[in-house]
């Protein structure tokens, strides 16, 4: 067994069931996540799947997802 940690490669994180949303376009811009065992969520970019992955807490996840929801990052894509 491993030890996940903050850019792991996503290729070690072999039980983890990447999910992406269903806003993604199909030339392979998308964020994925995943759940894993320990309870915490992994992050990765889709055009990199084997590349880093980036380690949150529900709580970190939870937090991002309300600001994101509030507008909190629209400036961003302005």
């Amino acid at each position: 067994m491993y030890q996940a940690y903050n850019g792991i490669s996503a290729a070690r994180l072999r039980e983890a069931s990447w999910l992406k949303s269903h806003a993604s376009n199909p030339s392979g811009n998308c964020v994925e996540l995943a759940e894993l065992p320990c309870g915490e969520i992994a992050i990765r970019n889709s055009r990199f799947p084997d590349g880093p992955a980036l380690l949150y807490t529900r709580a970190e996840i939870d937090a991002f997802i309300k600001g994101a929801k509030d507008g909190d990052f629209d400036h961003m894509l302005a």
